[in-house]
């Protein structure tokens, strides 16, 4: 007689683990060493052929030997805390020149030191007025994020404690109540200087300066208060040192970490969980006590079977050259090798980030695309091979501003193409040579140059809408408790979230960039699922 477990229905018992992490991108990397670290068994699951999601370094050019930060590519929100308590081997250096702005034949440098910056600013003004507004300007968003940034890495503050803790009610007013435009306008007098405080507000964001929803705001507070200052810094030898370290991290506390292991399907009675997920030799299952999904909140959706959020947008484009040698330009007074060490501006003048806006929610690419440069290379040269590094090569890191997917969606290459040549040939109006005479040649002859749309990021990494947030991000506070409700983007209650990244499923934790203080490369995420998932 045939034993009851030997019936044709009955399949052997799943595997169980403490915890299981969906998405071996940076974020869920960090959950999954924390996890291990505290004793945790922990397997992470990551669909594609390696772990680190968008923070990866990658050689995009055929037999050329440079490794470039394909995707994200500059660290400020990354705290120390996490890097110390992991034990990373993992550094960041800092880059000698701020940024460097052109007009015309000149240009606002910023860094080299107080007294150049000062004289570069009354070049371009006529007089002190705006070097001493920009000075006044960055004190305070500086004495907001060295309070401000702590709390990212703590439980999740009302909005009341947050206020309390910045303790200075203008400042609180210009980040979080009123539209930054109003902040800018008021404090700044000259056009360009007004474009380039704003940009920190549209980067990775489709929005206007006067946006009433505030989320220029929230987009200019994530980048102006990173590990307290607001600095963002080159990682050594390329993102993918970042996430290769965490992977070693986490694998030496004994997570097991499976890759060409797609999630499916997420079932959970609030106290276990199973997660089916799909090879290339065939669909398997694992339980949990927790899972802790690094991805975006659609994505977290479709594998509860849940009705998805709104969709999100991304609205940029994201450029990667190899150049034989950095362009000389317009501008005599500056060094190429300080002018691309930095952020390098284009058409991102207030004026004409307006115009941009405007054109691109009108359903048109913007006439003279805004974007910024920076290269790597200047700083960390490790990222080149040898001989490229001893012949003068050095990489350029392109993103633009204001390009909506849906001005991608009807001819995504071809609109790719047009947006491309445009945004050059803004590059080039400040150059004494065009870039294109400057572009290495990879072992096919072609041009080391390529460009991903948010059409592109959807495809490649699931980000949704090719958001590189994976949704609008949100202030780092809860709601109080009069006013809170179920944010429909995440499934979030902000009264009973202690962490910032439950859902309506006690052991199912969001721990990828949509989380209440998620976006750009952090772990800040992935350290709060950890944290909630012990019960800390």
């Amino acid at each position: 007689m045939t034993a009851p477990d030997l019936l044709p229905d009955a399949r052997p018992a799943a595997r169980s683990y403490d915890a299981v992490v969906v998405g071996g991108g940076h974020n869920g990397l960090v959950a999954a060493a924390y996890l291990a670290r505290a004793g945790r068994s922990v397997l992470v699951l990551e669909r594609l052929g390696s772990t680190g999601g968008a923070a990866v370094s990658t050689r995009p050019f055929a037999g050329v030997d440079a490794r470039l930060s394909r995707y994200s590519y500059l660290v400020s929100l990354l705290p120390e805390k996490i890097v110390r308590e992991l034990g990373l081997r993992f550094a960041v250096r800092k880059r000698s020149i701020s940024s460097y702005t052109p007009k015309g034949d000149g240009g606002l440098l910023v860094g080299g030191g107080a007294d150049r910056t000062r004289a570069s600013f009354a070049e371009l003004t006529g007089s002190d007025r705006e070097y001493e507004a920009w000075q006044a300007f960055y004190e305070r968003t500086g004495r907001a994020a060295r309070r401000i940034f702590p709390t990212l890495t703590e439980p999740l503050p009302t909005r009341a404690a947050l206020r309390a803790r910045v303790d200075d009610a203008d400042t609180w007013r210009m980040l979080f109540e009123e539209p930054l435009g109003v902040t800018v306008e008021r404090e700044f007098a000259d056009d360009l200087v007004r474009g380039v405080v704003l940009t920190d507000a549209l980067i990775g964001t489709f929005s206007d300066a006067h946006d009433p929803t505030l989320l220029q705001n929230r987009c200019f507070l994530y980048h102006v208060i990173g590990g307290g200052t607001g600095d963002w810094d080159v990682p050594v030898g390329g993102m993918g040192a970042l996430t290769d370290a965490l992977a070693d991290a986490a694998r030496a506390a004994g997570a097991d970490i499976r890759t060409s292991h797609e999630a499916t399907r997420i079932e959970t009675d609030g106290q276990r969980a199973a997660v089916t997920f799909r090879t290339a030799d065939g669909e398997g299952t694992v339980e949990a006590g927790h899972v802790l999904v690094n991805a975006s909140p659609r994505d977290l959706a479709a594998l509860l079977g849940d009705t998805p959020p709104p969709a999100p947008e991304g609205a940029q484009l994201k450029v990667n050259m190899l150049l034989t040698r950095l362009p000389k330009l317009r501008d005599r007074s500056v060094d190429p090798h300080e002018a691309f060490a930095g952020t390098f501006h284009i058409a991102e003048g207030y004026g004409r980030l307006a115009l941009a806006y405007a054109e691109a929610a009108a359903g048109r690419l913007p006439s003279a695309p805004p974007s910024e440069i920076y290269c790597h290379s200047l700083t960390d040269p490790t990222i080149l091979g040898p001989e490229l590094a001893a012949t003068g090569h050095h990489t350029l890191t392109l993103f633009g501003l204001h390009t909506p997917a849906r001005l991608f969606a009807a001819d995504n290459d071809g609109t790719r193409a047009a947006l491309l040549a445009a945004t050059l040939d803004q590059l080039d109006a400040h150059l004494d040579e065009p870039i294109a005479d400057c572009l290495a040649l990879d072992a096919d002859g072609r041009p080391c140059i390529e460009a991903k749309t948010p059409l592109d990021l959807e495809r490649e990494l699931r980000l949704p809408g090719g958001h590189i947030f994976h949704r609008d991000l949100s202030f780092p506070y809860g709601a109080e408790d009069a006013d809170a409700s179920t944010d429909a983007s995440t499934g979030t209650d902000a009264r009973a979230g202690r962490w910032g990244v439950e859902t309506r499923h006690a052991n199912v934790l969001l721990c990828g960039a949509g989380a209440i203080r998620g976006g750009g490369v952090s772990g800040i995420p992935g350290h709060n699922a950890a944290m909630a998932a012990l019960g800390r």
